[in-house]
């Protein structure tokens, strides 16, 4: 064993475990980086000396890159649901012939938006995992922006288009529109966590923490339009808006990134490692040729635990969020004041736990712990299971079994809710970082959408489980 191998046999060198993360560059981080170069090299490599050391992220250009693709990646969901008076508008259309028909379109609206989205999500994580070693990463990832900005285009003309007349063909247009932004988001998120597999875990966190901000941002949205909207096609027609402009961002930004020196560097060593032959952790694994499927069983040697994680913290945040969070009303709600009738539930509910959730993600960026290998990290997130009660003897309305309030002051869902988003954040983002760390190189960008699967998995899950709890209360 020489120099270059990693401190520990189940980590590749993108990882150094340390309870101050790598946020910011530093000798470990250049010196792991130098050995990440050298292992992909054969002995008497040709290759020239500057290109065996990793350059900085100057400015933290990649790291914000990343950070407004993980953004990107949520927000047009996030602003498709936030639009929820528009599609009630649409949909309500009294001028209809069958005022019946239409009434039930918008009431079970969200509903089937919620059975639209996770199943075409599921089949493309699918997808991706088979396409990983087979579709370059480029294609994959731009393919999907552009049927996003297509469809949200669409979306947006269709804002100040008269469909009075064609309710239910607008609801199965839209419906068929969800289906496929919510697919190719996947495609696009499962595609981006693959290539941060390959970067230091700094990177990796910026691409979560993205994610995060796109939720803060959307609640944001909703509470100033509840103070300041007049027309509902207009405020709309900002949100539709809004997102076809931060899709375009992210194509740009995404076709800039192979052209800043850091990345390129962390891209071509990925390169090398795909084209370098089989490697030993390669043949240990099994992997085979490049155009093959990558091997499931290999992946989730290493990483059951970290996905389970995963799958379980996004599992009870979904239970939660927003179906029981949402519902929880002030116990002052008969004063009449703003607060307790109009803003309590945009910020305690959405705002809060949109904003913990940003800033437990954000910490993973100085602080990583528990370790990949602990056990203590699946003990945590099992004791998150605390948050089902909590947030269920809330001030919850209307209850038709659970009679009883346990916590009977607006203090609690407070807490409860800053609760729930911060150990989402933080719990939910350490196996994610995790995962393409603990498998050898060459798999690192597949178990990237590995990972990604078992947090869609948990969000399908979680959303099936909220309508149980939601009718147990």
């Amino acid at each position: 064993m020489d120099g270059t191998e990693p401190i520990h046999s189940s980590l590749n060198s993108a990882y150094v475990p340390t309870a101050l993360g790598n946020h910011h560059e530093s000798e470990d981080e250049e010196s792991e980086d130098q050995g990440l170069t050298e292992s992909l090299l054969p002995k008497h490599s040709s290759m020239p000396l500057a290109m065996r050391y990793s350059p900085q992220d100057s400015y933290c250009l990649v790291y914000i890159i990343f950070f407004l693709m993980g953004i990107g990646s949520l927000l047009p969901w996030n602003f498709f649901v936030t639009a929820k008076l528009y599609w009630y508008y649409k949909l309500s259309n009294n001028n209809s012939s069958n005022e019946e028909q239409s009434s039930n379109l918008s009431v079970y609206f969200e509903s089937y938006l919620s059975v639209a989205s996770s199943v075409p999500s599921v089949l493309c994580l699918i997808l991706n995992y088979v396409l990983v070693n087979r579709v370059s990463s480029n294609v994959r990832i731009l393919s999907s922006l552009f049927v996003i900005l297509f469809v949200f285009v669409g979306t947006t003309v269709l804002v100040k288009v008269d469909t009075t007349d064609y309710t239910t063909a607008f609801f199965f247009g839209t419906l068929a529109s969800v289906a496929v932004i919510s697919g190719a988001s996947n495609l696009f998120t499962g595609s981006m966590f693959g290539i941060s597999g390959h970067f230091p875990m700094r990177i990796s966190q910026a691409l979560i923490s993205g994610q995060a901000m796109g939720g803060t941002l959307s609640a944001i949205a909703s509470i100033v339009d509840l103070s300041v909207a007049k027309d509902v096609t207009d405020s709309a027609l900002v949100y539709f808006l809004t997102a076809d402009v931060f899709i375009l961002l992210c194509i740009i930004i995404y076709l800039l990134l192979p052209k800043l020196a850091y990345s390129r560097y962390y891209m071509e060593a990925a390169a090398c490692t795909s084209s370098g032959g089989m490697s030993e952790g390669e043949a240990a694994a099994g992997t085979g040729s490049r155009g093959s499927v990558p091997p499931l069983k290999a992946i989730l040697r290493k990483t059951w635990v970290l996905g389970l994680s995963v799958f379980f913290v996004f599992t009870i945040s979904i239970m939660m969020f927003p179906a029981v969070s949402s519902g929880i009303q002030s116990v002052d709600k008969d004063s009449g004041s703003p607060w307790t009738t109009t803003y309590f539930v945009p910020l305690t509910s959405f705002l809060l736990y949109n904003v913990a959730d940003f800033c437990g993600r954000q910490a993973t960026a100085w602080l990583q712990v528990p370790g990949p290998t602990s056990r203590v990290l699946p003990v945590l997130v099992l004791c998150r299971s605390v948050m089902v009660p909590l947030l269920m003897f809330c001030n919850y309305q209307p209850r038709f079994h659970l009679k009883t309030v346990l916590f009977n002051h607006d203090v609690y869902p407070v807490v409860f809710n800053c609760l729930l988003g911060l150990t989402n954040g933080y719990l939910g983002t350490l196996p994610m970082i995790y995962g393409p760390k603990v498998v050898p190189r060459e798999l690192a960008e597949a178990t990237g959408v590995v990972m990604s699967f078992f947090l869609t998995l948990g969000l399908a899950v979680g959303s099936a489980f909220s309508v149980l709890l939601v009718h147990s209360i």
